[in-house]
């Protein structure tokens, strides 16, 4: 054949692989079977993108309130997982770990959620954040700036990425022009806002004074906050003080002293191991490999099947196992890199489409399309070494 008549793919692949591309002709031969199998590869890429998106903005969404706090080291109760389940913990123990050298402030923080109803009906789960206002526990500028705000009474800053709200009354609202919230039958003004963004357990966060959380929260406590967020003096070891503060309270057994950053991981692997919709999302990637798995072994399968008499042939005349292993592998790796690019680009789209409806921090990375890329192939040569199983034990005199 003329080098003119053949296609760019095929001369491509002769450069690159110094023998006529065999895999490349016997795929772009029927070309209805080389658009299915590039479909199920596209699916599988998609379906295990679309997991590792969701399970990725999962751990962004439980970094986030983490991240607005002004802190090296957190105390919280002994049996706090997440942050939705840190237990109230004795005020005591904040006063003992301000008396350890190398701390210089600890601010104490309430949690709490609350269901704001909207008026079609549907309900927001909104966490609350209490503090004293004349502390700095977060260290959000826009925070910092408005939190003086807070010494009025019911009054709140409202986090404006709140899931599937109006946002214009809460980026509307200012000191003179509040907006007020019906919650807990209390009237709160919203003097002001702020941004974290919603997650997957509550849709936003609204920040209050310890003393309106208290109003709004009859049945808790001044004297047992969820956490307390332990700032540094200039220059002090974070290793160092956190190893003073737990042998302070080795004998009370009740509290947990980790750096922010041991916190924000142990919430994420309990998230990811230990909570349903983790391991849904876990269970999702291992399905869309198995799928791939399966419908690119088909593929190759048949094509072996189909091409058995004349693999024989060659086999006959001393073509040894690793050349069809080559031929095999090289449709799987053509495969596999063109059946990604359809699925990266419907992920990259689906994943600007979710996270502008659900506000999840959901965005394409490079290093996780890499991953999916590198899993793909490996996915392909794998159904590829499986296909060639057939090939391996045919007899030549025994196909004629």
């Amino acid at each position: 054949m003329s080098r003119s008549l053949r296609s760019w793919p095929e001369l491509w692949l002769e450069r690159l692989l110094g023998r006529l591309p065999i895999g490349w002709l016997q795929l772009s031969h029927s070309r209805t079977r080389l658009y299915a199998a590039l479909g199920g590869v596209s699916f599988a890429s998609l379906l295990v993108l679309m997991q590792l998106g969701f399970h990725g903005a999962l751990l962004g969404s439980v970094a986030l309130p983490y991240r607005a706090m002004d802190a090296q080291l957190l105390i919280s109760a002994a049996d706090m997982n997440t942050l939705a389940d840190a237990s109230p913990l004795p005020r005591v123990r904040l006063l003992q770990a301000a008396a350890v050298p190398g701390v210089d402030q600890v601010s104490a923080v309430f949690l709490g959620r609350l269901d704001w109803r909207q008026p079609d009906g549907s309900v927001r789960a909104l966490d609350v954040l209490g503090f004293d206002p004349s502390e700095t526990p977060l260290h959000d500028v826009e925070i910092r700036r408005q939190q003086g705000l807070l010494n009025l009474a019911d009054t709140v800053l409202m986090d404006a990425r709140t899931r599937h709200i109006d946002a214009a009354p809460v980026l509307a609202a200012q000191p003179d022009a509040t907006w007020l919230l019906e919650l807990r039958a209390r009237s709160l003004k919203v003097a002001g806002h702020f941004a974290i963004g919603g997650g997957f357990s509550a849709d936003g966060y609204l920040l209050a004074s310890d003393q309106t959380f208290l109003r709004l929260f009859p049945n808790r406590s001044s004297g047992a906050p969820n956490l307390g967020l332990v700032q540094l003096q200039a220059g002090a070891d974070p290793a160092v003080v956190a190893a003073l503060l737990r042998e302070r309270f080795r004998d009370a057994g009740d509290v947990k002293v980790r750096s922010l950053d041991a916190v924000i991981a142990e919430d994420q692997r309990f998230q990811s191991t230990q909570r349903p919709i983790g391991l849904i999302f876990g269970f999702g990637i291992v399905i869309g490999l198995l799928v791939g798995v399966v419908i690119v072994y088909q593929v190759l399968s048949s094509d072996v099947a189909d091409h058995l008499k004349e693999y024989a042939t060659l086999k006959a005349i001393g073509y040894p196992q690793r050349f069809f292993l080559g031929i095999v592998f090289e449709e799987a790796v053509i495969l596999g890199l063109l059946g990604f690019v359809p699925g990266l680009l419907i992920a990259s789209g689906l994943y600007a489409v979710v996270a502008w409806k659900t506000g999840l921090p959901m965005a394409m990375n490079a290093p996780r399309a890499g991953a999916v890329l590198l899993g793909t192939v490996a996915m392909c040569a794998l159904s590829g070494a499986i296909a060639t199983r057939r090939l391996a034990r045919a007899n030549p005199a025994e196909l004629f």
